[in-house]
C-alpha cells in the first residue's frame, strides 16, 4: 500500500518527510514485524523494537518519540478506527458473504466444526483484523453486531429467523439437554434448552448455504451461565447442589431469560439481580432486586433464599474477585 493513500484511509498525520514511500504488509504483533512492514503500535512500548525488527512506517495515537526519520511516522486519533479502516477497504474485493446473528447464535456457531470457507467473526479489532486479513475471497461470514462493529462491512444480510427442520427434545434439564437432530443423537450435551431455538436457526442456515458442519459435544458458553455453588458461595460441580448462580452479560436476553425460568422451574425459589438503571425494563415483582455495585450482588444473594439467582450484566469471573472472595470467607467463620 502507498504512504498517501494509507495516511488518506486513515485519516492520519504524516509527522515526517520519510525516505518510503509504500509498505509491504501490515503487522501489529512486534515479533512478527518483517522488513517493509507498516506497525500498527497498540501497545507504544513495542515501538522501538518494531523499528530495530525492519518496519518502514509506525502507525500510532499515543505519544511517542520520533526515532529514525527515513520511515513514516503516522499519527492517528485512534488505532482501534484506523485499523477498521484499513481492513473494510481491504475486505472490498474479497466479495464476502457476511451475515449478522445475536451473540448466543455467534457462541455456539464457533463450538460448530465447519470448513474452512465459513468463518466466525469474534474478539476485538487485533484480533479480527488477525483472523480476516488473509481469508480467501467468497469466504461466508457471521458476526454479532453486539459485539462487532457493523461498519466493517459494506452490505451485511440477517441469518433466517425460522428453521425448517426442528431438534427432537428427548430429555432435558435446565441447563442439559440430550436431543436428536438429523437422526443422530447427542446425550446429555452441556447446552439448556434455552438455547435450542437459537441452535436450530443456526443449523438451518448451514443448511441453507451448503456450508459443511459437524457437531461435537457442547461446553458452556457466557450466556446464561450455570454455576453450582454451596451457601458460602463455593464453586461445586454440575449438578452437584441445588443452589445455582445464573449469569448474563446481555441484559436484552434478560427477559427471555426470565420467561423460560418462571415456565421450566415454577417450583423453585428464583430471584433476578439487575443493575438499578435497567429496573425499568422489568415488570415489577418481589423477586426482582436492583444493584449499583458488586457488594450489592453479594449482599442480595447472601440475604435471600434462593435456588436459582439469575444475574445480569455480569459473568461468572464475579465469583473470584476479592471482594466475593473475603464474603465468602465471612460466611465460612459464620458457620
Amino acid at each position: 500500500m502507498r504512504l498517501e493513500n494509507l495516511v488518506a484511509l486513515t485519516q492520519g498525520s504524516l509527522l515526517n518527510d520519510p525516505f518510503i514511500t509504500s509498505f509491504d504488509g501490515i503487522a501489529f504483533d512486534v515479533k512478527k514485524v518483517k522488513r517493509g512492514n507498516l506497525f500498527i503500535a497498540i501497545d507504544s512500548a513495542d515501538i522501538e523494537d518494531a523499528v530495530r525488527n525492519g518496519a518502514y512506517g509506525i502507525l500510532f495515537d499515543k505519544p511517542a518519540q520520533i526515532g529514525d526519520p527515513e520511515i513514516a511516522w503516522i499519527k492517528v486519533a485512534s488505532v482501534d478506527d484506523a485499523m477498521l479502516r484499513l481492513l473494510r477497504f481491504h475486505l472490498l474485493e474479497k466479495e464476502l458473504n457476511v451475515y449478522s446473528c445475536d451473540p448466543i447464535t455467534l457462541k455456539l456457531a464457533q463450538q460448530v466444526i465447519t470448513t474452512s470457507d465459513f468463518h466466525v467473526v469474534s474478539g476485538d479489532i487485533a484480533d479480527i483484523f488477525n483472523q480476516l486479513w488473509e481469508c480467501e475471497k467468497g469466504t461466508t461470514l457471521l458476526f454479532s453486531p453486539a459485539e462487532t462493529d457493523s461498519n466493517l462491512f459494506v452490505t451485511v444480510k440477517d441469518i433466517p429467523k425460522t428453521a425448517v427442520e426442528s431438534i427432537e427434545i428427548i430429555e432435558q434439564t435446565l441447563f442439559e439437554t440430550s436431543f436428536i437432530y438429523n437422526n443422530i443423537f447427542y446425550e446429555r450435551q452441556l447446552l439448556s434448552p434455552f438455547f435450542i431455538p437459537y441452535l436450530e436457526r443456526l443449523l438451518h442456515f448451514f443448511k441453507m448455504l451448503k456450508i459443511e458442519f459437524r457437531l461435537r459435544p457442547f461446553t458452556p458458553i457466557d450466556h446464561f451461565e450455570a454455576v453450582f455453588t454451596n451457601s458460602r458461595f463455593q464453586v461445586k460441580e454440575f449438578g452437584a447442589t441445588d443452589r445455582v448462580i445464573i449469569f448474563e452479560p446481555y441484559f436484552e436476553l434478560i427477559g427471555q431469560q426470565i420467561d423460560f425460568l418462571e415456565r421450566q422451574a415454577n417450583w423453585a425459589k428464583i430471584i433476578y439481580i439487575i443493575p438499578s438503571h435497567k429496573k425499568q425494563f422489568l415488570d415489577d415483582a418481589d423477586n426482582i432486586f436492583t444493584y449499583r455495585s458488586e457488594r450489592d450482588i453479594i449482599n442480595t444473594l447472601k440475604s435471600t433464599d434462593f435456588h436459582f439467582a439469575l444475574i445480569a450484566e455480569q459473568d461468572k469471573s464475579l465469583l473470584d474477585k476479592p471482594l466475593f472472595k473475603e464474603k465468602s470467607e465471612q460466611l465460612t467463620l459464620d458457620f
